[in-house]
């Protein structure tokens, strides 16, 4: 586990989820399984952790425990699996980390990473059919751009994406060198490393249909969790911690409070922390990966 991902907010994020000893907890991110192994050694015999995870490289992280179940699945279908394994009252808890985990962004074939040359690839399910090469070698120009500034807030996406359509005219862009070579004389000359990131995330975003299956998985972890239940997010970056924040404050991504006839707020979940946990400083000294980490955590109503 600890050369495939070091779990961020650790003790944080667990001691937010775990209110039972022997209740029942989701870990919709398993990964590296550092949370899973967490809340497994905060709980009795009685205890169990359902968890999560659409990439087949984690499931060698699986630890030898009988109180653990590991569903390969994207995490919007959460509330399917949670009623097919027979919790129809619900859960006790429900922790998700966002992102990518350091195996997928330091495993260069698998294409997350700008630091190394490599296939354009960036899917989270091997076995998904889009790759980040089908999207910047078959989208519109517009759509290229729209991508690039919602998912990414790269400021000149309108640029970016006509030198993507101006490279693919004389050849598949099918590298990350491919990629770099066709937008090289938009990159900021002292940004470039931090440019290139919003790059990246806006297509692999768009490759894992991620905020689509955050969306879905917010309403399906509210639905699967008992009156009391804890929902704990950890984001990072600002689209995703504010479909969050927004999901928990009103019960939809969009933050638009719907009321009762009554005039109360028809939201599934409470904010525990009005505002986001950060890492302290040694925590980001250790793990340099934390440092845009946001822990957000509410109870069902």
């Amino acid at each position: 586990m600890s050369g495939y991902h070091i779990p961020v907010l650790l003790d944080e994020s667990v001691s937010a989820l775990v209110s039972s000893i022997s209740g029942t907890y989701a870990d919709a991110t398993f990964g590296g399984g550092g949370h899973t192994s967490e809340i497994l050694r905060r709980l009795s015999p009685e205890g169990r952790v359902i968890a999560f995870d659409r990439d087949l490289d984690a499931f060698a992280n699986k630890p030898d425990d009988s109180r653990l179940t590991l569903v390969r699945s994207d995490f919007r279908w959460i509330h399917n699996h949670i009623l097919h394994l027979g919790y129809k009252d619900g859960i006790d808890g429900v922790l998700a980390d966002l992102g990518v985990s350091s195996h997928q962004f330091d495993t260069a074939e698998r294409g997350f990473s700008f630091r190394y040359d490599a296939p354009l690839d960036m899917r989270m399910n091997q076995e998904a059919e889009m790759t980040a090469e089908d999207i910047v070698n078959t989208y519109s120009q517009e759509d290229l751009e729209n991508i690039l500034r919602i998912y990414g807030e790269v400021d000149n996406s309108r640029k970016l994406a006509q030198l993507i359509c101006r490279a693919r005219e004389t050849g598949q862009i099918r590298t990350t060198a491919d990629l770099g070579n066709a937008i090289g004389s938009a990159l900021p000359k002292f940004a470039e490393h931090k440019f290139l990131a919003k790059v990246y995330q806006a297509l692999r975003i768009e490759v894992n249909q991620e905020m689509k299956s955050l969306e879905k998985f917010l309403s399906g972890a509210a639905r699967s969790l008992k009156s009391g239940g804890q929902l704990v997010v950890i984001t990072y970056h600002s689209l995703e911690d504010r479909m969050v924040k927004n999901f928990i404050k009103a019960g939809n991504i969009r933050g638009e409070a719907e009321k009762d006839f009554y005039g109360n707020v028809k939201a599934p979940l409470k904010a525990v922390n009005r505002k986001p946990i950060l890492p302290q400083e040694n925590e980001i000294a250790s793990n340099t990966r934390a440092r845009s980490a946001k822990l957000r955590i509410a109870e069902k109503v």
